[in-house]
């Protein structure tokens, strides 16, 4: 049996509880039970989650040897930090657990054990930066539904928590599995990890009219080359004002701005269509389907195949 252990703490999310349903739907398809699954704190007794439920746990000391170890987070992690014996426990039995997966918020537990340094990591998107800014030894990439490094799992915010779970299963056992799982519990899509939170230009969010025109210019543009020069004209700025303003305003270069709504204009299109990746490449504005693959693996961890492929499932 497959042994995985829930660790909890005060005001956690009962969504992300409900990602054991995941474990649950996957014995049942199989011939055989493979997970077990339990509640641990760090102490005996009740803790009680956002909206006031209180699920009864077993101390995390008992478990023993778990196969994997699932880190739930807290609605508002700057509001509630980690106990610091919860903190010097995880960091003293880390090799209780083969693999460790934190659920939204629950990535900040693991930066403050720790397991977060030289890996790559994500979390709920508002929280992104914040994370990052708190661990700077880990890479946090807030626009993520799950990233793996390693032993270590971790995902966005809410549904997201499902999609990790799905992988987990996908993992131990099979993308036939994962995918029956998956149509049991009327999941519209498994979506792949690489995949966004949300959309670029909700994501940029710019606080003036003209650096919002030139978002609105390139996005109708991206079927050809868009030069800075181009969007600059089109903010009514000279292009070294257009850029100052461009990055003060969205966090960004135009430059990597204009790949993300490239990247999110072909994930669309390779979900929503059947058109071969030669001609998404061509109406995205990428010079041909090597240079869309390269810049899917690098904004979304993934090849547009993969993805494809996902979306078909």
């Amino acid at each position: 049996m497959h042994r995985i252990g829930y660790l909890l703490t005060d005001g956690f999310q009962m969504l992300a509880l409900g990602t054991q349903s995941v474990f649950e739907f996957a014995n049942e398809v199989l011939p055989q039970p493979f997970y077990t699954v339990g509640q641990y704190a760090l102490e005996a007794g009740g803790v009680r989650s956002s909206m006031g439920v209180t699920v009864s746990c077993t101390p995390v000391a008992a478990a023993g040897r778990l196969d994997t170890l699932v880190v739930l987070g807290v609605t508002d992690p700057l509001g509630k930090p980690t106990p610091p014996n919860l903190v010097d426990y995880l960091r003293q039995h880390d090799d209780q657990w083969r693999r460790v997966a934190g659920i939204c918020t629950g990535a900040f537990i693991l930066g403050e054990a720790g397991m977060l340094d030289g890996r790559r990591a994500t979390t709920h998107w508002a929280y992104g930066r914040t994370l990052q800014a708190r661990h700077p030894g880990a890479t946090v990439e807030e626009d993520r539904i799950h990233i793996v490094d390693g032993p270590i799992w971790t995902s966005a915010g809410m549904t997201a928590g499902l999609d990790l779970a799905l992988a987990l299963v996908e993992k131990d056992l099979g993308n036939d599995v994962a995918r029956t799982v998956a149509h049991k519990m009327v999941m519209h899509q498994r979506r792949a990890g690489g995949q966004t939170q949300h959309s670029e230009l909700l994501q940029l969010s710019p606080k003036s009219d003209r650096i919002q025109n030139a978002l609105n210019h390139a996005r109708k543009n991206l079927h050809r080359a868009v030069s800075v020069e181009e969007l600059a004209e089109s903010a009514n700025l000279s292009p070294r004002q257009f850029s100052r303003v461009f990055t003060a305003e969205t966090g960004q270069s135009p430059a990597k701005a204009l790949e993300g709504l490239r990247l999110e204009a072909a994930r669309l299109l390779i979900e929503q269509s059947r058109h071969p990746l030669e001609i998404v490449a061509r109406e995205t504005g990428f010079r041909d389907r090597r240079h869309l693959r390269e810049a899917f693996v690098r904004g979304f961890g993934v090849p547009p195949q993969a993805l494809r492929r996902a979306a078909r499932v």
